[in-house]
């Protein structure tokens, strides 16, 4: 788990970076900033989910995913989990909640998530994952610099997401086809696509909430493989 421990570390570091240039960047910068990074998402989320192989399926997760996510309140509990963090740090940011779901979505939802934390899980490479952390650093330093110490408890999600991965993958699973890797791929990027629509502040997407479409979507998955094999 040295790539995760690594990129966790890069988070924390980038976060307190941009923590201190936060005390001076004027607010017209932040607000150019945030256009930005909305329109990268949204296209990194188009880019990610052209490779779906079975729209069907996709489209099948996500809605099973949201409803499951609706019915655990997975929002609503993400939001309070965060304002807790919030009091025990006395932070007076309003956009703690926002930074906290933000910057989790938006280190966790990638691809090189899932295939970093896989290669290691193998005993392969920590190189995609190393890359990653680079990556991630910056955008903490930018990411903090508007929202403030939610950042840095992303780095949270990050260390438990990729670090369970990987732990699964180096208990258990002897391979993992690439099929399923291009399909949470897919369903990932269209959660950036939300989640790019929420910081454009375009409308209040409960992205949190379809989250479970990651589960969702390897067990559908499975089952179609399963009743094609039959076929056979």
């Amino acid at each position: 788990m040295i790539g995760t421990l690594v990129n966790t570390a890069a988070i924390i570091l980038g976060g307190f970076i941009g923590m201190i240039f936060k005390k001076n960047l004027p607010e017209k910068y932040v607000n150019i900033y945030f256009q930005a990074i909305g329109i990268f998402t949204i296209m990194l989320g188009v880019k990610m989910g052209f490779g779906m192989n079975n729209p069907l399926i996709v489209v099948l997760s996500l809605a099973c995913g949201g409803l499951c996510g609706e019915y655990l309140k997975l929002e609503e509990r993400t939001e309070n989990l965060s304002n807790k963090f919030k009091r025990v740090l006395h932070a007076k940011n309003e956009q703690f909640t926002e930074g906290f779901i933000t910057a989790t979505l938006l280190f966790c939802m990638g691809s090189m998530s899932v295939i970093g934390a896989i290669e290691e899980g193998f005993g392969r490479t920590s190189d995609i994952l190393l890359t990653k952390s680079i990556m991630d650093g910056f955008s903490a330093i930018l990411l903090a610099s508007a929202f403030g110490s939610s950042v840095l408890f992303a780095s949270i999600s990050v260390l438990l997401y990729q670090g369970i991965i990987t732990l699964f993958v180096y208990l258990f699973a002897r391979d993992i086809p690439n099929e399923y890797i291009v399909a949470i791929t897919a369903v990932g990027g269209i959660l950036l696509i939300g989640l790019g629509i929420n910081i454009l502040k375009i409308k209040n997407l409960k992205i949190v909430n379809l989250l479970p479409s990651l589960v969702f979507i390897c067990l559908f998955l499975f089952v179609y493989r399963f009743l094609v094999t039959l076929q056979y």
